[in-house]
């Protein structure tokens, strides 16, 4: 996932500096699951949206509904659901709007702001009883906040006491080496969302890296306003709440109309949950690429350059490779490619499993979407360099327009083997 930065001078934010989520591509990610209860906390109030929400849709029981609209702040390209979560065993509960469906990533995050007083979320607490807090990292910035439980739902779909971050800038004080990671990402407005539902390939944001030893600027104990970095177990580690459904949790899909033009005002579209599990999720003609068990990547070959660490990331607004084909747009919207005319161009994808899938896409001109659709949320040609990794390709929103693209959540069975894989 990457958060977006802000164009100063410009209403209209596009420019999104690289912050794929270092847990999956730097620290690792693993298995295993849970929660526990704890201790209670409190947090502000709900803030409410002024956007209109979209017609409602028929859906089944396994899935809820997802649109790509004008959202917190107007950036174009985020996916959005609704999450409601409850004091676990409780009907105390909140429903939050646009929160941003983020493939690219693993582990619900919504901001305090967004939950009334009354919704007492119970603290999760480290083995020696002090409070649990997370720092999760992004390249250009950070998230920094509580780790708490919550009966996460989801349409028809429910994970109970699952371990959410709420994140808050003003909880205790934030530790010196997670602000120093890059800007702060606290605030709705700073990461264009509600919050982040992170349903990636791996059931924890960190995994057996942060079970093993305590890894800088992620897990704190905190006692009073001080924080100590720490080892945390995996069942206390933030989760994907898909594998802790009672059923349909070996995976998702999340399937969105093509784009008819360069840019569209909004879409609407589904994420549904499971893989083979009931008539609407079935894997079909779908080809699986399986990824790194151990980072969630996989291969890119385009133009002759390989891009070994690629990832498919829904939580990114555009495509970004480092290519010397496309020139890079002039300031202040040099995040992305502005080529004198649209650019077909194509890749190869391979698996760690040795499948590979060709596939073609089309790179526009953002200075030129920036200024004739301003208003609109949906831009199927905006690609970008990467500058995080050299080694990155990043297939972000606009791949996904017109597919229906599965993630497979590792160890999980599905009819296209164990998770973890992509499959489109």
């Amino acid at each position: 996932m990457r958060a977006p930065g802000l164009l100063l001078n410009s209403d209209w934010i596009l420019k999104l500096l690289a912050a794929t989520l270092l847990a999956a591509l730097v620290v690792g990610c693993g298995g295993g699951g849970g929660g526990r209860s704890s201790s209670s906390g409190t947090s502000a109030p709900a803030q409410s949206l002024t956007n209109i929400s979209p017609a409602p849709q028929e859906l089944a029981s396994n899935a809820a509904a997802v649109t790509v609209d004008f959202g917190v702040i107007g950036v174009p390209n985020i996916p959005f659901v609704s999450v409601t979560l409850c004091v676990p065993g409780t009907t105390q509960c909140q429903t939050i709007d646009h929160v941003q469906v983020d493939t690219g990533s693993s582990g619900l995050r919504v901001f305090a702001t967004q939950l009334p007083v009354s919704l007492a979320l119970p603290q999760e607490q480290d083995g020696a009883g002090n409070p649990l807090a997370e720092c999760m990292q992004f390249f250009d910035g950070y998230t920094w906040g509580s780790v708490r439980l919550a009966d996460v739902q989801i349409s028809g779909e429910k994970a109970a006491s699952l371990p959410i971050q709420v994140i808050d800038q003003d909880y205790s004080a934030t530790p010196s080496d997670c602000s120093s990671v890059g800007a702060s990402r606290n605030t709705p407005t700073s990461l264009a969302s509600n919050g982040v539902l992170g349903i990636g390939v791996f059931k924890h944001d960190c995994g057996p890296a942060c079970m093993q030893n305590a890894v800088p600027a992620t897990y704190y104990s905190c006692v009073g306003t001080s924080c100590t970095s720490i080892a945390v177990a995996e069942n206390e580690q933030v989760a994907n709440p898909i594998p802790y459904f009672a059923t349909d949790n070996n995976g998702s899909s999340l399937l969105l109309p093509a784009a008819s033009s360069s840019a569209e005002a909004s879409l609407s579209g589904q994420l549904v949950f499971g893989i083979g599990t009931q008539s609407n999720n079935g894997l079909g003609s779908a080809q699986v690429i399986e990824v790194s068990p151990s980072s969630g990547t996989f291969s890119t070959v385009q133009n002759g350059t390989t891009y070994s660490r690629s990832v498919m990331d829904s939580g990114s607004t555009g495509l970004f490779f480092r290519t010397s084909a496309l020139p890079i747009c002039a300031t202040p919207n040099n995040a992305f490619y502005c080529p004198a005319s649209t650019q077909q161009m194509s890749a190869m994808i391979e698996g760690v499993n040795g499948a590979i899938s060709a596939v073609s896409f089309d790179v526009g001109n953002a200075a030129e979407l920036r200024l004739n659709h301003a208003g609109d949320s949906v831009m199927p040609l905006l690609a970008g360099p990467e500058f995080g990794t050299p080694t990155m390709f990043v297939w972000g929103m606009p791949f996904f327009y017109g597919r229906n693209i599965y993630t497979a959540v590792e160890q999980q069975s599905t009819p296209g083997g164990k998770g973890p894989y992509i499959a489109y």
